[in-house]
């Protein structure tokens, strides 16, 4: 693929960790100005030059941090309503204060192919065997700043990790809201609750917010413990999902393309396409028999880490650099197998091919449509956390691109090389996000991966 390269420049500096970069256009507004939501519970605009506080919920987010820093909770969506500017509406995903739990599990998940028991676990007690809730909820601007109206959802979470990030987006398909949710976390989905159809977690899910539902909606974990009034509102657009940075669409031949990339395990990051699915209403998933309904996108997880079976690596004995990959779940590799889709791409945690690099973790996909970088119209984008690799370096994020394969083939990509000197200072890329017709990109780096290393972020925008 065509190498490129892109300058990075900076808008904002030493703010808290961005987890949500986009624009909207305020009310009586007459351009577009862009938001930055931070893990911390902060959401600023860019106005006239100046950085501006929109909101701040720090109070209403749990405590973040208390295990090392590192934290995969706090506030982790944000979408406008697509008639923010005349209805004032937007929307909010964020874990919960004072909801801090044990856990779902007193141990760390250690499953054995040898050990069929160790395989299958059973999220039990789960009104006290929790880590954390998560709350939807929908704001509205006022003339005296922005006001909470109500509550969507109500999330019980099983562990810290995998809750989704930038996980609120409109669909310019449906017009709905789309809430992107991560398998619950630990690792190896302990209870399998991705494939699980009455599971939320692991799912992609339309929320349509025309509809009127309880404004006091209970505490679940499973579809069918909510009223059916919410039921209602609630479609499944794809299962299978490990952790994801999101959902992003292209307008492209006359259709929406759909992309949604997949955090993996141990082997492979993933970026997956579609554009035709059918959603199925939650009260009709909730009363079918079996977990193989026609037109809900599976993107295989946990029987699939992206293109491969999903496995547990061990070291060898012997020879101390080389790894033993073991096939984790044969049973629901097979089972999945036909059922899934494949990645558009895939790009490695170890991969010594030239020009490519092992990855970390994948944190943002969008595709560029602006004729600024022309060599990248029409490309999808996306970051990686840290590349690996490179233990002697401060560690630095990745971006890279590639492109729809006519032929819906697995496809390459490449990286993008930028200009900026981060010097001596670690720069985790944290966040992808675009203006409203993607013809702008905008890349969240953060100096390190702690949330409680507070003011060491940037927004840069991607520019020639």
């Amino acid at each position: 693929m065509r190498k490129i390269k892109v300058r990075l420049r900076p808008i904002v500096n030493k703010i808290n960790l961005p987890t949500v970069v986009k624009t909207a256009m305020l009310p009586g507004d007459s351009v577009e100005r862009l938001f930055i939501a931070t893990q911390v519970g902060e959401i600023f605009y860019i106005g006239n030059g100046e950085i501006r506080t929109f909101l701040d919920i720090r109070a209403r987010i749990i405590k973040l941090g208390a295990s090392g820093g590192y934290d995969e909770r706090g506030l982790l969506g944000l979408a406008f309503h697509p008639e923010f500017y005349y209805n004032g509406l937007f929307y909010l995903h964020y874990s919960v204060a004072g909801t801090q739990g044990p856990g779902a599990l007193p141990e760390p998940f250690n499953p054995d192919p040898c050990d069929p028991g160790s395989l299958n676990l059973t999220w039990t007690n789960r009104d006290t065997a929790y880590d954390h809730i998560d709350t939807v909820e929908e704001w509205v601007l006022t003339v005296n700043g922005p006001q909470k109206r109500r509550t969507l959802l109500n999330l019980r979470r099983p562990f810290s990790n995998h809750n989704g990030v930038n996980s609120l987006n409109f669909s310019p398909e449906t017009g709905r809201l789309v809430l992107t949710t991560g398998d619950g976390g630990s690792g190896y989905d302990p209870f399998n609750l991705s494939q699980n159809d009455r599971e939320v977690a692991g799912k992609i899910i339309e929320i349509d917010v025309v509809k009127p539902a309880s404004i006091h909606p209970p505490v679940v974990t499973r579809f069918d413990e909510l009223p059916a009034s919410i039921q209602e509102t609630l479609t499944v657009i794809a299962k299978g999902v490990r952790n994801i940075p999101g959902i992003s669409f292209q307008w492209y031949g006359n259709q929406y393309r759909k992309y949604a990339g997949n955090v993996g395990q141990d082997l492979v990051e993933s970026i997956f396409s579609f554009s035709q699915y059918k959603p199925v209403p939650v009260n009709e998933l909730i009363q079918a028999s079996e977990s193989d309904q026609e037109g809900v996108i599976n993107f295989g997880w946990r029987g699939w880490e992206g293109s491969f079976p999903t496995s547990i690596i061990r070291g060898c004995a012997a020879k101390s650099n080389l790894d033993e990959k073991t096939t984790a779940f044969y049973k629901e590799a097979i089972e999945t197998s036909v059922k899934r889709i494949p990645p558009l791409t895939s790009y490695y945690h170890n991969d010594s091919r030239p020009e490519k690099f092992g990855g970390t973790a994948l944190t943002g996909v969008h595709p560029y449509m602006g004729n600024a970088i022309p060599a990248l119209t029409g490309s999808v984008v996306f970051t990686d956390l840290a590349r690996r690799g490179e233990s002697q370096a401060p560690a630095k994020g990745v971006l890279a691109y590639t492109r729809v394969s006519p032929d819906c083939k697995l496809n390459d990509f490449s990286v993008i090389e930028t200009d900026y000197d981060f010097g001596s200072e670690a720069a985790y890329f944290v966040s992808l996000g675009s203006n409203l017709n993607q013809t702008r990109l905008y890349l969240g780096v953060y100096g390190s991966v702690r949330v409680t290393d507070f003011n060491q972020g940037t927004i840069f925008e991607i520019v020639p």
